[in-house]
């Protein structure tokens, strides 16, 4: 049952991560949780491990997608590559401070996250892309199959902050951090919106790397957990990044922003009452 159960946890997150550029983890931390540290089904299951594990389930997802998006020629690599410069560092702060969290503080601060993330992938369709940046120093061009030409570009020291900060939500929080980088891509940096998940999903990938091992060496990370999500999460990858190129994803995002309130009000609820 609780293989079956972390298996069915891991193919959810893979294929919503992948599909959205989410990365996964706001599926697998609030999962992990629920049927761990209140239901009891999962065996010692905390924030520190719930964060460890997702992280690691990540790399799996971000490869997975990644390889997916490469094959369509959706991946902005030298962009990617630099946002990792900001991306990494902040994984591992973002971990460290993991470890100072309790489990009321942790759901307290990531139940105003989850609110945060439905508030972001609500406005993000809506908010016009900011032309201000166009005539930045480092541009970059893409023709989609249907050959219409985009042409985007940011300051890189800017790219690199803002990786930076989405990289220490994703060491804190467990949650890939791709939630937050799509948007910036989108409306900030003039992204078309399949190369801004590509991309998403190739730093989710690198910063899973860096993230991950810093809670591999703090002992956060129960193998066998990971060995049962990371199937579920590679076929999911795959499935999303599939159904990413063929349906909208709009009612999906209203269904996913829904249930991150109701994940983020339960855990603010656990987090004040204890």
């Amino acid at each position: 049952m609780e293989w079956l159960l972390l298996l069915g946890i891991g193919l959810a997150a893979g294929a919503l991560g992948s599909l959205i550029g989410l990365g996964g983890g706001v599926i697998v931390v609030p999962a992990l949780l629920f049927f761990g540290s209140s239901l009891g089904w999962i065996a010692g299951i905390t924030p520190q491990t719930a964060v460890g594990i997702s992280l690691v389930v990540m790399i799996f997802t971000g490869l997975s997608s990644t390889l997916s998006y490469l094959k369509k020629n959706t991946v902005d690599i030298k962009s990617g590559l630099l946002f990792f410069i900001g991306s990494g560092p902040g994984t591992i702060l973002g971990s460290w401070v993991n470890q100072r969290l309790t489990l009321d503080s942790f759901h307290l601060s990531f139940g105003f996250f989850m609110i945060f993330l439905s508030f972001i992938l609500m406005v993000r369709n809506r908010i016009k892309p900011i032309k201000r940046f166009k005539t930045a120093s480092y541009q970059r061009h893409f023709t989609d199959p249907q050959g219409v030409e985009f042409q985007y570009g940011f300051p890189p020291f800017i790219g690199v902050l803002a990786a930076f900060a989405v990289g220490f939500a994703s060491g804190l929080f467990g949650i890939g951090g791709g939630s937050v980088m799509v948007p910036v891509m989108i409306i900030a940096f003039l992204f078309p919106p399949h190369v801004a998940v590509g991309t998403s999903m190739l730093m989710v990938f690198l910063s899973s790397l860096t993230g991950s091992a810093s809670h591999i060496a703090l002992g956060n990370v129960n193998w066998l957990y990971v060995l049962a999500l990371a199937p579920g999460a590679w076929v999911g990858a795959k499935l999303g990044a599939w159904l990413n190129h063929r349906l909208r994803s709009d009612k999906l995002v209203l269904v996913l922003r829904f249930i991150l309130i109701l994940i983020g009000i339960r855990s603010i609820v656990e987090g004040l009452l204890g």
